[in-house]
């Protein structure tokens, strides 16, 4: 792909660490540059010490990044997938969300084998009691421990991965993230051998670099999906999540079953590869500047998203309003929503095999199985729900809010009632089916507040689902120990108070959710709001109504004339246009 430069303004070097020289077959739609002695320059945010480490990531990616553009002009999408390259991305998201997911279930169903302590039947029927090495004769604490490691490091990077996702390329980040997690996952088996305070230093490493995968997950579908399909795309993507916990658990069930413990750990650490180099072929953080998308299609998303009176736009560059964010009482529904939702989908995906294993006493391959039979469940209803969400929008069967708040809640309270159902019923079929049915009607619920972030503030979304999965991943961390606590003697009653206390943490959930959830945009997300948005030396938003493919308001949103905007605090600046197969730099000076 070549492009083309026009300078806007006077010659200007870029200074510090906010600029790294690039090549201009890197440039996408949406990045700002800047002309220098020696080439064009990308504007990194003031954020310290990133600069710095950012010039140094992009010289390590150059090599690659060439190789990828010379791989991706050979390959020719069908038009099927380019007239629904919002579709092909929604599915890509989706099988990294399964990699990313079903990665975590490795641990847990390793660790049920390495600390077996039970008696067996060889090939000559005679009785054998299997005891674990003396390495693997790990406490419930430090298994609860090893477990919650990986939250800790997940909750950091929340936030400032919600920041990240809004101010670069979220589909980097994404990509890094999935890289990361990959690589280090290579790593356990060896750890886990060695010592469960290694094993918690390696996963806590994880959970930083999987920390954006949510907020660059809804920094992409802010750039890419029409307002009306909000809820399917979404849910296409998060569906990814159950689905990789049903194939992370039969998988890592099987593999270790057959072929050992660490087999699950290097099985996933190569497909999650795999899969990187296929997003990164394939991704962009914006519909105009994807290789493969057609023509039709990136005009259509973005009429759908000027008309919703959203913006798209590169990296992010207006202040936060933290104040009001942190003000806003919707956003606590959501934060809330996620937290009790977090809370029953984590004491599942680490603590379901060890139940079924310890109260109904169940073979490793069995268990795998029936622990992913709810999750398969809910792969499902996640979508279905996502389509159900949209219909009553579209049709205006309610308002968006009524649609959030009936989907959330309705999830949330279904979940419930069967969770207490699973918590006293003393029959094996009986708990598969409460225990089916709960996660099932959970389903529902992401329809409400996991897609609640694009409705009321579309341009911030990012930032509010780091924030909110935050607050959800302290029930990740709070819940295994809880878990440990609650359960010392591993018997049926104790794991009945386990569900009890789940299911009252969803009642909790639904009343708050019904009264303060909205989803209506909030004033403080409008991108007209204020006139000191713009600080220094930023560059500004660019509206999906202007000239050419976009348009660019500037820094005091003056109109110069159809699709031309003038006054940039300070030049010269670069905005990139991309078309068909094409592109060029457009000047607006």
């Amino acid at each position: 792909m070549s492009w083309q430069a026009s300078m806007c303004g006077k010659d200007s070097t870029p200074k510090g660490d906010k600029a790294s020289l690039i090549n201009n077959d890197e440039l996408e739609y949406g990045d700002q540059i800047q002309q220098g002695e020696d080439g064009f320059y990308a504007q990194n945010p003031s954020i310290p010490v990133l600069g710095k480490v950012l010039n140094a990531i992009d010289v390590i990616n150059a090599p690659f990044s060439r190789l990828n553009d010379r791989i991706s002009q050979t390959i020719t999408l069908p038009q099927s997938c380019s007239n629904r390259m919002r579709y092909v991305i929604a599915i890509l998201l989706s099988m990294g969300f399964a990699i990313s997911f079903g990665l975590r279930c490795n641990l847990g169903v390793a660790i049920v084998d390495v600390t077996n302590n039970s008696t067996f039947k060889d090939k000559n029927g005679k009785t054998q009691l299997h005891e674990p090495d003396k390495w693997a004769r790990f406490s419930t604490s430090e298994i609860g421990f090893m477990h919650g490691s990986f939250f800790w490091g997940y909750l950091l990077t929340q936030v400032p991965g919600g920041i990240l996702a809004q101010t670069f390329r979220p589909n980097k980040i994404f990509a890094t993230a999935l890289i990361g997690t990959s690589f280090l996952n290579l790593l356990v088996p060896s750890a886990l051998q060695i010592s469960s305070l290694l094993v918690m230093f390696i996963r806590f490493f994880q959970g930083l670099v999987e920390g954006g995968t949510y907020p660059s997950c809804h920094g992409i579908w802010s750039k890419w999906a029409p307002p009306l399909e909000r809820s399917r795309l979404a849910t296409i993507a998060f569906s990814g999540s159950y689905g990789g916990v049903v194939l992370g658990m039969v998988i890592s069930g099987y593999l270790t079953q057959f072929m050992g413990w660490p087999a699950p750990f290097y099985f996933y650490a190569l497909v999650g590869l795999m899969w990187a180099c296929l997003w990164c072929l394939l991704s962009s953080s914006t519909p105009a500047g994807n290789r493969y998308i057609s023509e039709a299609e990136k005009n259509y998303i973005e009429e759908r998203l000027a008309e919703g009176g959203d913006y798209l736009s590169g990296p992010r560059t207006r202040k936060v309003p933290w104040k009001a964010i942190l003000t806003s009482p919707p956003v606590y529904a959501i934060i809330v929503a996620n937290f009790c939702r977090s809370w029953t989908f984590y004491l599942l995906v680490l603590s379901q095999a060890a139940y079924f294993y310890e109260v109904f006493h169940f073979e490793m391959s069995q268990v795998g199985l029936l622990s992913a039979l709810p999750h398969l469940v809910m792969t499902i209803m996640v979508p279905l729900g996502g389509q159900l969400a949209d219909f009553m929008r579209t049709k205006r069967v309610l308002t968006t809010t009524n649609v959030r708040k009936l989907m959330n809640c309705g999830g949330f309270g279904g979940e419930a009632f069967f969770l207490l159902i699973l918590a006293f019923t003393e029959s094996t079929s009986g708990a598969i089916a409460a225990l089916t049915l709960a996660v099932g009607f959970s389903g529902f619920a992401i329809s409400g507040f996991n897609v609640n972030h694009l409705d009321i503030a579309p341009q911030y979304a990012s930032i509010l689902m780091g924030f909110s999965n935050g607050f959800g991943t302290l029930s990740g961390i709070i819940g295994p120990l809880v878990v440990g606590w609650m359960t010392p003697n591993k018997t049926r009653d104790e794991w009945q108070r386990v569900f009890v206390v789940a299911a009252c943490v969803h009642i909790l959930g639904v009343i708050f959710y019904a009264i303060f959830a909205s989803g209506e945009k909030q004033p403080w997300a409008d991108e007209k709001a204020g006139d000191d948005e713009f600080t220094g030396d930023k560059a500004p938003f660019f509206n999906a109504k202007g000239y050419g493919t976009v348009g660019i308001p500037m820094a005091n949103n003056t109109h110069m004339g159809e699709g031309r905007y003038d006054d940039y605090q300070s030049g010269p600046y670069y905005d990139v246009r991309s078309e068909h197969n094409g592109g060029s730099l457009m000047n607006y000076s």
